[in-house]
């Protein structure tokens, strides 16, 4: 079944210039970038996107890190995009990670883990919604 997923680069991957490598590898993935925005998150959009972790002892410096240089904000779609997705980032922390994946390939550490995607289509949903409109989409 065809779905959206939400993706974003994270800051530790666009300062390097990462952003065409990873495409490729979510691309050869099977997923396509419907819509693509490089944006410089605020505090408050940071907050507010992660705000599930507020009580977490990560979050100031969640939301520090995702605001200390620009991210790339994306809705990608495929089949069973969300689930896809997650396989293709890889694991929370590089180590983990399996071989190909965006983090095993690309990641720093387990803070600075390149990418962020939805877990679930539920979140898909909340989260498109934050950075884009209908009309953003050009699926």
């Amino acid at each position: 079944m065809t779905q959206r997923t939400f993706s974003i680069i994270k800051p530790d991957a666009t300062k390097r210039n990462l952003t065409g490598k990873i495409n490729a590898v979510i691309e050869g993935a099977g997923l396509r970038i419907i819509a693509q925005r490089r944006i410089h998150m605020t505090e408050g959009q940071a907050k507010r996107f992660y705000e599930v972790h507020k009580e977490r002892p990560f979050y100031g410096e969640l939301v520090a890190t995702m605001t200390s240089a620009p991210v790339v904000v994306q809705v990608l779609e495929g089949e069973n995009a969300v689930a896809r997705y997650r396989e293709v980032m890889g694991a929370t922390n590089p180590d983990q990670a399996a071989e190909g994946t965006i983090r095993k390939l690309f990641a720093l550490n387990v803070g600075e883990n390149s990418v962020h995607g939805s877990d679930s289509l539920e979140n898909a949903a909340i989260e498109i919604a934050q950075f884009f409109s209908e009309a953003d989409i050009v699926g």
